[in-house]
């Protein structure tokens, strides 16, 4: 497949919640293929400070946005690493604050359409779902040295999957039978044959949500979002803000708990007429409700469909 094909969801959403000043300091830590990072830098005047940081984990996300970018050359700078280093790449580079952060937590249309990289249930690739292939930790493994009682738990609790333990046992059995899962194709038939046929016809590919599941896993996606927002937040100048979309509701439940966690950290109990825990808010939260793609961009782009945006902002001086 040639280039990094990525479409950019809630692209005008998301740089006008943002705020762009021109002077400022940003940092996109899931660059992808630059379609976000574009809109920012466009806005951006380096002869003034400002400045773009880019981020990803993933080695032709790197390769795409430097060359997407390179009108902007002079206020960017692309470092390959996970967000959850965000701190760190910032220290590295003399940065003490931002004015903003966005996180567009999706796989990216060139994972996805990546057959090589085994992401997707629709063809036929070597179970790997890394979205940074320098970790050892793939779907191959996950599928053929997990027991099944791990096996079922991040189903259960990464897919939601009502039929993980269903589909755990068969893993396990196809494992004992051929000695190993090898193939997207040969989880994907094991999966459609653990699900009760009613089932099947009622929604989506069955396969789904345990290709979610184990991709959860794999990269540590949930685990790396948790412990990042903290750091991120705290990374803000006054007024910036820190801009996130999620794409399945378990991203959107840490992300929407962190904010009100911000917003409001008191804990003393409600009839207590003076806080006296000591907790002092962080800022205030933008976006009351998510903001979710128009039925234009869903029509343009169905990927965009489970997109959810939310936006805080941090306390002002």
């Amino acid at each position: 497949m040639d280039g990094f094909r990525h479409i950019p969801v809630l692209l005008n959403e998301t740089i006008e919640l943002l705020n762009i000043k021109e002077d400022g300091i940003y940092i996109d830590g899931t660059i992808g293929g630059g379609g976000h990072s574009f809109e920012i830098a466009k806005l951006l005047r380096p002869e003034k400070g400002g400045r773009l940081i880019g981020l990803d984990q993933d080695d032709a996300a790197i390769k795409a946005a430097e060359s997407k970018l390179t009108p902007f050359s002079c206020l960017l700078t692309v470092v390959r690493s996970n967000f959850v280093n965000m701190k760190a790449v910032a220290d590295s580079l003399g940065i003490n604050k931002v004015d903003g952060i966005l996180l567009d937590l999706g796989v990216s249309s060139y994972q996805l359409d990546s057959r090589e990289r085994g992401f997707s249930y629709m063809d036929d690739a070597p179970l790997d779902m890394r979205m940074d292939r320098r970790e050892s930790l793939s779907a191959y493994e996950v599928v053929n040295n997990y027991p099944e009682s791990e096996l079922t738990r991040i189903l259960r609790e990464y897919g939601e999957e009502r039929y993980a333990r269903n589909i755990a046992c068969n893993i396990i059995k196809i494992r004992e039978e051929k000695g190993e899962i090898k193939s997207t194709f040969e989880l994907r038939d094991i999966v459609e044959a653990s699900i009760p046929m009613k089932v099947k016809k009622a929604g989506g590919h069955p396969a789904k949500r345990t290709f979610q599941a184990i991709r959860i896993e794999v990269n540590r996606e949930l685990k790396v979002l948790s412990d990042s927002l903290d750091t991120m937040t705290d990374l803000l100048s006054p007024g910036g803000r820190l801009a996130i979309i999620t794409f399945h509701s378990l991203e959107d439940r840490i992300v929407k708990q962190a904010f009100k966690r911000y917003e409001k950290p008191c804990i003393c109990p409600p009839d207590f007429p003076v806080c006296v825990c000591g907790r002092i808010s962080k800022g205030r939260v933008i976006t009351r409700k998510p903001v979710l793609p128009s039925e234009e961009e869903m029509r343009e782009n169905s990927r965009s469909k489970s997109a959810k945006l939310r936006v805080f902002e941090a306390k002002g001086e």
